[in-house]
């Protein structure tokens, strides 16, 4: 058996709006996350993870920012790449554990509808998908409410 572990990590800082993206799931808050793309910093660690457990580099390298295509892209596009990438490859991903970094939103009464939209984008089984969150205690940007941070560890699997 072939066994690979990869991780994402990745932050994005709050601008106006009315909504922030986090796995895939629009969450009501006072303002929205900057980005490229939907700035999904749950989505982006995920699709980092496989790239690295694939060792295909990361998001920016599939997807550029300098390419205007990508502007105001749903990071679903993203995610699903990476896992059919992963499949095409003989791979299939046996876990996703993601951790969004803030102080607001609150993540947990969104945890389990964000499970269950990554189990329709993975095709993998709800018991192999873990979505929690952590503040960093009111340090550093994210302690602040500048914005939020996620990180992702994935585990694939080819036999």
């Amino acid at each position: 058996m072939d066994v690979r572990t990869g991780n994402g990590f990745d932050v994005h800082r709050f601008g106006p709006g009315d909504h922030v993206m986090l796995c895939g799931i629009a969450i009501p808050h006072n303002r929205g996350l900057q980005g490229h793309s939907d700035a999904d910093v749950g989505l982006h660690t995920i699709t980092d993870a496989i790239y690295g457990a694939l060792a295909e580099g990361d998001i920016g390298q599939h997807f550029p920012p300098s390419d205007p295509q990508w502007k105001g892209a749903e990071s679903h596009i993203f995610l699903t790449h990476a896992a059919e990438l992963a499949r095409s490859k003989g791979f299939s991903i046996t876990h996703v554990d993601c951790t969004l970094i803030c102080e607001h939103p609150k993540v947990g009464p969104h945890a389990l509808a964000m499970r269950h939209k990554l189990q329709e984008l993975l095709g993998i089984s709800l018991d192999r998908i873990s979505v929690k969150a952590t503040t960093s205690e009111r340090l550093g940007f994210t302690g602040r409410g500048e914005g939020i941070a996620c990180m992702t560890t994935a585990t694939l699997v080819k036999s």
